[in-house]
């Protein structure tokens, strides 16, 4: 399950997993964003705020999952991860080969500077 917000005075988006990703989170997210994006253009940005990565539900939410990145990523400008996650630090690298969205980590205590910086762009 994942926790979303949509900070719309801000153009970023809120993300916090809860447990194993499941493939009606990503139906749910794009329901908030998709309409956001078509007003508006894209988001600012996506915030990221996990203490670890809780993996996938099943194989159709590994699906799910991949098809929304695809979908949205061209339409998000800045992607922040905040955790203390070793696995998780590494991460934006990986993904920097896959998506248009520049990408940086910053610990869990520095989620309000991560928020400033996916703001101000």
């Amino acid at each position: 399950m994942i926790q979303h917000e949509l900070l719309r005075d801000r153009g970023i988006l809120t993300l916090e997993p809860k447990g194993k990703l499941e493939a009606a989170d990503f139906g749910a997210l794009a329901a908030v964003v998709d309409p956001y994006i078509e007003e508006h253009g894209g988001l600012n940005g996506l915030l990221i705020h996990a203490a670890k990565f809780p993996g996938w539900d099943d194989f159709a939410a590994l699906l799910s999952h991949l098809r929304f990145v695809r979908d949205h990523h061209r339409k998000i400008r800045r992607i922040a991860v905040v955790s203390d996650s070793a696995v998780l630090a590494v991460a934006p690298k990986i993904a920097n080969h896959f998506v248009s969205a520049e990408i940086r980590t910053f610990d869990t205590a520095d989620r309000a500077a991560a928020l400033d910086w996916l703001e101000t762009g």
